[in-house]
């Protein structure tokens, strides 16, 4: 019995582990490598290994780097099951959909550039200069409007002319038929995960439905104990209850933990700072009569910054400025929290539930959905607090709040989470607080996104404490807390600055880790 890591191995992205035993193949997640666009496009079209031979997948949460590539497995021949959380596999319904309309735009969109391409070097033929007129004419015969690319004439240009063709990576039918191969469960109920093996899921704390899989194999008459973290969440934050600590006496012999290490080498604000410093940030904001863009995932980490603003505008502890959520998916993924209260924790309860109040509701609130709306809060004078997805600002509406934003003083861009490198949103995060110890004096940083290059005049401010990730002591706190008599630690989802750093700790703690390559195989 063997596990082989193809995916988040010494990086953050592309979760993929595949388990195998003497009778089945089972993988945990199907993550999409996320990052430079043209390295992140060639690994994701490259499945390391033949979703035909799986057995099973076991998804430990519904980020888009943990499930995203899930409709390619099926695509190309996995016929077995998915199985996961309940809220897990509810919030995939949106993120597969969602992920599979992005593949089917950014494919129409380079098939768009590329006809346009060819069909403006064929009307120039031997001149050396195409006209304006017939460049706009070109333009006009590719589009049924200004911001709508007419896929019917660009797919008629590519087979007239036997094209080359963008393919997305899997379209929404695709994704669809995925879905049907998902089966929920509930937390502590175990699961038939192949012939001779189960799972159980426990509470992660990362995000809605996040779970630990406590995976139980017999091999030979001897039974082998594999724990797979997934991503581990932080200990007293809202909503969600802690990491699960409280694993049955007869499941604490582990012959191997998957183990996530994001932040092996770091230590977050305690949690109960984050209120105070977002107030700070808010009135220093406001002083300068600007607004709050905020880049923010739009699964999980959306839905506490709208905890904690309602929290504190119920409070009165700022002024109650509009409050805009500019994501349908942020606004559909804060649907599937609200119908999942099973699974908050008791603060929640007693603070909004008993009361009779929606956590994330309130009068201040809203929730954009057309691209109009999205196009209206770009130029609104605020101040107003904009929360915008992506995350890591590679794409979606938050480019086009940066743009309209970020060469403004008055205004402050807050970075609440993880900014992998080779993002927009790590070189906002360290050219902002180089450009903040030089006193902010000079030219400002150049940052290029759009096609353009803008000077980072706006603040950048930090709340490292959102993370959904548990610290290198938190992380340390979940093994000891759960009385784990661990052979080995296999480290996972991590740069290899942290994880480095964060085996030493652990072997200073008398733990034997590892850290896996890709495509390097643990024997367990």
């Amino acid at each position: 019995m063997h596990l082989t890591s193809y995916g988040a191995v010494r990086e953050v992205t592309g979760s993929m582990h595949l388990l195998t035993t003497s009778r089945d193949r089972i993988l945990l997640d199907s993550g999409m490598f996320q990052g430079r666009r043209k390295v992140s496009e060639e690994k994701n079209r490259q499945l390391p290994i033949d979703p035909a031979m799986l057995t099973n997948v076991v998804l430990s949460h519904a980020h888009i780097d943990h499930c995203g590539r899930i409709p390619l497995l099926v695509k190309n021949g996995f016929a077995g099951r998915i199985f996961s959380t309940r809220a897990t596999a509810d919030a995939c319904d949106y993120l597969l959909r969602d992920s599979a309309h992005i593949q089917e735009s950014d494919a129409l969109y380079l098939n768009y550039k590329a006809v346009r391409k060819f069909l403006n070097e064929l009307a120039r033929g031997n001149r050396k200069k195409l006209s304006k007129r017939k460049a706009r004419d070109i333009k006009k015969m590719l589009k049924t409007s200004k911001n709508r690319i007419n896929d019917d004439a660009v797919n008629s240009i590519i087979n007239k002319y036997n094209l080359k063709s963008i393919e997305p990576l899997y379209t929404m039918e695709e994704a669809e038929q995925s879905l049907t191969n998902f089966e929920s469960y509930p937390y502590r109920e175990p699961i038939k995960i192949g012939k001779d093996a189960t799972c159980t899921f426990y509470e992660a704390g990362h995000i809605l439905g996040s779970a630990v899989s406590l995976i139980k194999i017999v091999e030979q008459g001897k039974t082998f104990r594999i724990l797979y973290t997934g991503d581990l969440g932080r200990f007293d934050k809202p909503i969600l209850r802690d990491p699960c600590t409280d694993f049955p006496e007869e499941d604490r012999e582990i012959d191997l933990v998957i183990m996530e290490s994001t932040y092996g080498n770091r230590d977050h604000e305690p949690v109960e700072d984050l209120r105070g410093k977002l107030e700070r940030i808010f009135f220093e904001t406001l002083d300068r009569r600007g607004s709050i863009v905020i880049p923010s995932f739009a699964f999980g980490r959306t839905q506490e910054l709208i905890y904690v603003l309602h929290e504190i505008y119920n409070d009165k502890g700022v002024p109650r400025i509009p409050v805009y959520i500019d994501s349908p998916l942020a606004s559909n993924l804060t649907r599937v929290y609200g119908e999942h209260p099973e699974v908050y924790d008791q603060e929640t309860h007693e603070t909004f539930l008993q009361k009779g109040e929606n956590p994330f509701l309130f009068d201040k609130i809203t929730f954009t959905q057309s691209v109009q709306e999205s196009m209206d809060l770009n130029t609104d004078p605020g101040p107003n607090v904009v929360i915008s997805a992506s995350g890591m600002c590679e794409a979606g509406r938050i480019l086009h709040h940066l743009r309209y934003k970020i060469h403004n003083p008055n205004h402050t861009i807050l970075i609440v989470g993880y900014m992998a490198e080779n993002t927009l949103g790590r070189r906002i995060q360290e050219f902002g607080k180089a450009y903040k110890e030089q006193g902010r004096q000079g030219p400002a940083p150049l940052l290029k996104f759009m096609n353009k290059e803008y000077p980072l005049y706006a603040h950048v401010e930090e709340l490292n404490g959102f993370s959904a990730h548990g610290d290198r002591n938190e992380m340390v706190r979940f093994l000891q807390d759960s009385k784990f008599n661990i052979k080995k630690i296999a480290l996972v989802h991590g740069e290899e600055e942290q994880q480095y750093a964060f085996k030493s700790m652990l072997e200073g703690k008398g733990f034997r880790v590892v850290i896996p390559r890709a495509g390097e195989s643990i024997e367990i």
